[in-house]
């Protein structure tokens, strides 16, 4: 593999790692291997620190289809708790409101999810790197400033209930368009079956093309760099 001329490399991210984290620790494995001070890596989708799975990475000459492999479908498993809420929609902050769930039947959550497929528009999570004035709206909401957001068009293309552990667990697959945020869909799924929700797990099975079995995880890195640079770079770190 030419990691110099541009290659591109499926990680399964591990919970509580940033996707930079990622970047960063093979950027750094991979310049050692080649004996460069400098090696352009980036991510082609940012995943959040409570979620897991496919993360494509890019390297080289490869760091221009970025924006492109960024508005590739993307496929989520999610697992939403219902009757609860937190400022993040996640994991990431302490639940700050409670509802009932008593109402809550099969038949009603798959007729809402039946709802949110097709084109709709979000409105993304407070706690999310969008822009407000150029500034990140995370780094206004952690300072306690009130952030509006716009709601933005989005694409889910297929949604399918895959346990449903009523009252206050449902999980679902979910395939959807680039800009889509499944905390805010959790949010959403939530409001409409007259309650609240969050993610209490989430993970990406497929970016693309890339799906998770095609991955490898950071601690296989060392590895992985074995079997593509071969003898000439065999030197482990």
């Amino acid at each position: 593999m030419d990691f110099l001329k541009g290659e591109i490399v499926g990680f399964d991210k591990p919970l509580d790692w940033t996707s930079f984290d990622v970047v960063n620790k093979f950027r750094y494995a991979l310049s050692r291997r080649l004996s460069v001070k400098k090696i352009k890596v980036g991510h082609a989708g940012t995943l959040d620190p409570k979620a897991t799975g496919v993360l494509v990475l890019c390297t080289g000459g490869a760091t221009k289809r970025i924006e492109e492999l960024q508005s590739h479908t993307k496929e989520y498993i999610a697992t939403l708790r219902l009757g609860a809420t937190t400022p993040s929609f996640d994991l990431e902050k302490p639940i700050d409101a409670t509802y009932t769930t008593d109402h809550i039947t099969r038949e009603m959550v798959e007729e809402v999810l039946t709802a949110f497929t097709g084109e709709i528009r979000q409105v993304p999570p407070t706690f999310s790197a969008c822009k407000v004035d150029g500034k990140r709206a995370y780094d206004l909401a952690r300072r306690g400033k009130d952030v509006e957001l716009e709601a933005r068009p989005i694409v889910i293309s297929e949604m399918e209930l895959l346990d449903c552990q009523l009252p206050d667990m449902i999980r679902i697959r979910c395939v959807c368009s680039k800009g889509t945020y499944m905390r805010a869909l959790a949010r959403d799924i939530g409001e409409a079956l007259q309650s609240g929700a969050h993610l209490i797990e989430l993970q990406r099975t497929r970016s693309g093309d890339m799906t998770l079995d095609r991955c490898i995880t950071p601690d296989q890195i060392g590895d992985f760099l074995d079997r593509a640079l071969g003898a000439t770079h065999s030197t482990r770190i």
